[in-house]
């Protein structure tokens, strides 16, 4: 059998497809069990409900996968220390490869504004954009605000213990606060960045098959291929092209997410006038 020549480049580790795939389900669940309760007095908010089994079982599997979604943080984050444990910890941190924000980040940024106005070329980037860096670390100190306020009010006798009772209250205008904000960033901006540019469409299939064209990559993420070049790391990272069935699942799969995304958005703001605060 034929060796398939390997024409893309790998991005992503089985480790960062994996959590990211939990991160996705976890959120739309959580996203539509939390819908369902805060929209419960509209025929929309109770038909998500009874999908779930109802009111009562909605919010029981709200609090299990918010458990376990504050678990795949932990697990993440420990991810993390590893790795930087693994390489030299400076480097780790503030080089070419890092999430962590940068100078340039912000020339990018700029010089792209620039370029959808055509009075710039296109901007360099390294293995991350900058809108990739900002919607990790919304992603990042999101989850913790959320799993805090929502362990409060999932045990609120407990946290009595603490906290006054006013602070439950503030607790759940945070937690819903910020679980709005985090269902506009991904329902609304991060899947159109990610997958409905036009160079994109139909989708950004990057951490679903954990690799991209490599001849891509040069055009997007030139800076990047260029430092691999330079290691002598990029001959280890091509990988052949993912399987036509893979693929097909891959679309299926994002698109339904995407779907139902944006099924929560419109619901949510058609519904927003019968919801009681």
């Amino acid at each position: 059998m034929r060796q398939r020549q390997k024409t893309k480049v790998k991005r992503f580790t089985i480790t960062q497809r994996v959590l990211h795939l939990l991160l996705m389900v976890f959120f739309l669940i959580l996203g539509s069990t939390g819908l369902a309760r805060l929209y419960f007095q509209t025929s929309w908010g109770k038909g998500i409900a009874s999908f779930y089994g109802g009111y009562e079982r909605s919010f029981q599997i709200h609090k299990i996968v918010g458990i376990l979604l504050l678990c795949c943080f932990l697990v993440h984050a420990l991810y993390l220390v590893f790795k930087m444990l693994r390489k030299n910890r400076g480097s780790s941190l503030f080089g070419p490869e890092s999430l962590l924000p940068h100078p340039r980040d912000f020339k990018e940024f700029f010089q792209h504004v620039a370029w959808f106005f055509h009075v710039s070329s296109p901007p360099s980037f390294g293995r991350w954009s900058y809108w990739e860096k900002f919607d990790y670390w919304a992603v990042f100190w999101g989850i913790p605000i959320l799993g805090i306020t929502g362990l409060l009010l999932a045990y609120p006798i407990a946290a009595s213990r603490f906290i006054p009772g006013w602070g439950l209250n503030v607790a759940l205008w945070i937690h819903r606060i910020e679980a709005i904000l985090a269902m506009a960033l991904v329902f609304i901006i991060h899947f159109f960045i990610a997958h409905l540019r036009p160079h994109k469409f139909l989708m950004d299939l990057a951490i679903f098959e954990g690799s991209v064209e490599l001849e891509e990559a040069r055009r997007e993420r030139s800076d990047w291929v260029k430092s691999l070049e330079k290691t002598g790391k990029l001959d280890f990272l091509l990988t052949p092209e993912t399987s036509s069935r893979l693929r097909a699942f891959y679309y299926l799969f994002g698109y339904i997410a995407m779907a139902l995304g944006i099924y929560l958005v419109i619901g949510a703001l058609a519904n927003s006038k019968s919801v009681i605060w």
